[in-house]
């Protein structure tokens, strides 16, 4: 998700250097944007970058950290001054992650998964080359990488291998001994779904083709957040009514090499419970859904 900012405003040196390897994956990246107490409000974020001579010192924390503990290097938004508004003195550095200073705690999840972490940086030195764009104007670099985040949180492709699972299960799964894709009630909230999920792809297509024209996402990207994970709860929740009780237990053993005990129902029904808890998050992250309501206000519709 870098690669955009870096791309729109990295220099030549910066794009010469991150971006072959963010295509060839040998950087992996990790977002340092939330932070206890400045998460829907990242403007308020705390984490303070002070100039000594050619690098930064870098003192904060950062929460809900993704796959910070594989990450190689972490985009950062950090104050760099405290002057004007607090969207003005935010700065986007790259940090590395193997920095001295840097401590990884994982924070751990409802599924029992530690995918989120919060990250703690104590007198993380940093070079000022690792700044992006100019100092004290990283808001910019963020609304511009928020816009390409929202829009890809949208998975229109995820949803649609989801509502093939769906269908599958809920043709094998009887109600009444009948399938339940013959549950009329069942089916109908399946269309729902469905119909959905195709008005949005052709939604994100457009945006792509507008990108491809050169427009980066704007504040519509704010409503491929909002429909998209929507549709991503809807599947979920359809998913686990689909099972019924063999939905609600849940090993975590049971996805370990080794396990050999019989399932409790099917299959298909082991992972349902993590992944519905999981994507609970979904209308959070990348800004909440009802944050995302408030910039369509402001942004689109001019209230």
């Amino acid at each position: 998700m870098v690669a955009p900012v870096i791309m729109a405003f990295g220099n030549e040196a910066q794009k010469a250097h991150y971006l072959p390897r963010i295509l060839s994956s040998e950087d992996w990246w990790c977002q340092g944007y939330s932070e206890p107490g400045a998460g829907s409000d990242l403007a308020s974020l705390k984490t303070r970058a002070i100039a000594d001579g050619e690098d930064y010192i870098v003192n904060g924390q950062k929460t809900w950290t993704t796959y910070a503990q594989y990450a190689d290097l972490m985009f950062t938004l950090v104050r760099t001054s405290t002057e004007g508004k607090p969207q003005v003195g935010i700065s986007f550095l790259l940090i590395d992650m193997n920095s001295p200073g840097i401590s990884v705690n994982p924070i751990r999840t409802f599924d029992g998964g530690a995918e989120v972490n919060e990250v703690f940086l104590t007198d993380v030195r940093v070079p000022k080359a690792n700044l992006i764009g100019e100092e004290n104007k990283g808001w910019t670099c963020a609304k511009f990488l928020l816009g390409h985040e929202r829009t890809g949180i949208a998975a229109v492709g995820r949803s649609k291998k989801q509502l093939a699972k769906l269908k599958e299960i809920a043709g094998a799964e009887l109600s009444g001994g009948r399938p339940l894709t013959e549950d009329r009630r069942f089916s109908e909230r399946i269309a729902g779904i469905e119909i959905d999920l195709l008005a949005l792809e052709s939604v994100v297509l457009e945006t792509l083709a507008e990108e491809a024209r050169g427009n980066p996402p704007g504040p519509g990207s704010s409503l491929l957040k909002i429909k998209g994970t929507e549709i991503q709860q809807g599947l979920t929740e359809l998913l686990f009514e689909a099972i019924g009780p063999y939905a609600a237990p849940y090993v975590p053993e049971a996805f370990e090499p080794g396990w050999n005990e019989a399932p409790i129902g099917p299959d298909y029904a082991m992972p349902l419970a993590p992944t519905y808890f999981n994507w609970r998050k979904a209308s959070i992250y990348g800004g909440s859904n009802e944050i995302q309501k408030n910039i369509i206000a402001k942004m689109v519709l001019g209230l």
